[in-house]
């Protein structure tokens, strides 16, 4: 009996030692994760004022992915290539989301995934944008399609998401050292509002925040701005038929860039619609990441 006792007592204090490894574990799982997710500013950001609801994340329905809303104090997710494969350039990625919330999945995670596996440190940026009710997306759409109710929803919000995709360059150049990148190869690539935000840093730039080269993916510029002369060289890409009608600004851009003579280079998709980033449609957008890493190639930045 006091054997079986004994074994008993043996056996619940296993147990009681396993659970805690697993809890250590997890813990240092958490841990591990939170330390790649790097806050862009030290407090509330310049131009905001403290807000009292949370950043979330959830599955869209409406977009078919998970998206991220509500983001009031933008981070910077790290996606760390091997070091085996590592070749001390970087890319910032800026979701869409029509200012109203980030697709984080196909216009981010995957894309970070897909150059890290290249070489490339690859950071997913959560710049600030609308605060939104339940679900960003479906209040998108609404609203969307009323265009002035929407421009009014987001009329503060593109400077400060501008100002965040500038001060993301600037934050990655200066601490290029800790990610072993150099700072002369830290570029940026942005998807539909995220690809205005983009090409706005192109031009915005100060010697700080350049970008080394820039991806716009169905984006453009608002307005006549003009291109400066330290223009960084710029890969444009988007499709024929996309829904929101965002070809003729990647067509624009392109002769902008070209009429300045600064490197770019265009794929416009006859099929792809809009927000095809990293979708597996079947079609020629599929590759359009691949000529982007050619683009890389081409320009120096993927050689060790």
């Amino acid at each position: 009996m006091r054997k079986r006792l004994t074994t008993m007592v043996d056996l619940c204090a296993m147990k009681a030692f396993t659970v805690r490894l697993l809890f250590a574990v997890l813990w240092m799982a958490v841990i591990a994760t939170a330390q790649n997710v790097i806050p862009l500013y030290p407090g509330i950001p310049p131009g905001s004022t403290e807000e009292n609801y949370p950043e979330k994340q959830y599955f869209s329905k409406v977009w078919k992915e998970d998206i991220v809303a509500n983001v009031t104090r933008p981070t910077l997710t790290v996606f760390k290539p091997s070091p085996k494969l590592k070749n001390g350039a970087a890319v910032i990625i800026y979701p869409g989301g029509g200012f109203m919330a980030l697709s984080v999945a196909t216009e981010g995670i995957d894309v970070a995934k897909y150059l890290a596996a290249r070489g490339v440190t690859a950071f997913v940026l959560h710049y600030r944008i609308a605060h939104t009710g339940e679900d960003a997306s479906e209040e998108f759409m609404e609203l969307f399609a009323v265009k002035p109710k929407y421009d009014e929803m987001i009329k503060n919000v593109p400077p400060l998401a501008i100002a965040d995709g500038l001060e993301a360059v600037a934050f990655v150049r200066q601490h290029a050292s800790k990610w072993g990148i150099s700072p002369d190869h830290v570029g940026i690539i942005g998807f539909s509002a995220g690809g205005f935000i983009t090409a706005e840093v192109a031009v915005q730039h100060t010697s700080e925040s350049r970008p080394a080269f820039v991806g716009v993916i169905y984006g453009g510029l608002n307005g006549d701005t003009s291109v400066p002369t330290d223009a960084p060289p710029m890969f444009i890409a988007a499709a024929t038929d996309d829904d929101l009608g965002l070809a003729p600004a990647s067509i624009a851009l392109y002769q902008k860039w070209t009429a300045a003579q600064k490197p770019a280079e265009l794929h416009l998709y006859t099929k792809g619609g809009h927000g095809f980033g990293m979708r597996q449609q079947n079609l020629p957008t599929d590759h359009w990441i691949d000529r982007f890493a050619d683009c890389l190639q081409l320009e120096g930045f993927l050689n060790k």
